[in-house]
């Protein structure tokens, strides 16, 4: 395979984006399983993505696979973390740290894929001063100071939909660069701040759709 190094600076369509982690998903059980070759309409069966769908994306990276061989695990594996940006390590604030939050910050998940929580802030005197798996949680208050102890720049915003926008507002005003939103509340924020919506609830009510859908047919 070609190396990766220069393909950061392209920009990929997003629905080639959200689909890089589920081919490293997958890549990665059967790297652990110590297989070497996989083609793409093996990973087609296993994802249900079309397989020339999966050798266009992967072309993008300038990934191409062997003749009647297919691509090579290993190095599969790690091409697409490396450009997906999961070897580096990411540093960021969970802010509220309610029910949602705390799981978040419990997630060791998402260290491996290079998001480390480093801090909690909450609005709740009870919780601040406390910690979570030795996480210190602070008061909302303390954001920015704490921006600068810690060199941030990610926010995970979890908290009740009504503080939604003020809580991204200190974010950004603290220092913040990016904010990673499980709230159901669509944020507004500059150009030069960059957000990702995860609505745990749209989903949920789309699938509460679909299931209506075929119950109907």
């Amino acid at each position: 395979m070609n190396e990766t190094k220069n393909i950061q600076k392209i920009i990929l369509p997003e629905p080639t984006l959200r689909r890089l982690p589920w081919y490293l998903a997958y890549v990665k059980m059967l790297d652990n399983q110590n297989i070497e070759y996989v083609s793409s309409t093996q990973i087609a069966k296993e994802i249900n993505v079309d397989a020339s769908q999966i050798a266009k994306d992967l072309s993008f990276l300038n990934i191409k696979g062997k003749t009647r061989i297919g691509y090579e695990v290993h190095s599969l594996v790690r091409e697409l973390v490396d450009f997906l940006g999961f070897k580096r390590k990411h540093r960021a604030f969970m802010i509220g740290v309610g029910s949602l939050g705390a799981a978040l910050m419990q997630d060791v998940g998402l260290a491996q894929y290079g998001l480390n929580i480093v801090a909690g802030f909450d609005i709740n005197e009870d919780i601040a001063g406390k910690s979570i798996c030795g996480v210190p949680i602070y008061h909302m208050n303390e954001l920015k100071s704490r921006q600068e102890e810690y060199g941030v720049s990610i926010a995970v915003l979890a908290v009740p939909v009504e503080h939604a926008q003020d809580a991204a507002n200190q974010a950004i005003a603290g220092g913040l660069k990016a904010i990673w939103n499980f709230t159901p509340y669509r944020i507004k924020a500059p150009t030069n701040i960059v957000i990702q919506n995860t609505s745990i609830y749209s989903h949920l009510a789309l699938m509460y759709n679909r299931m209506d859908d075929m119950n109907n047919k």
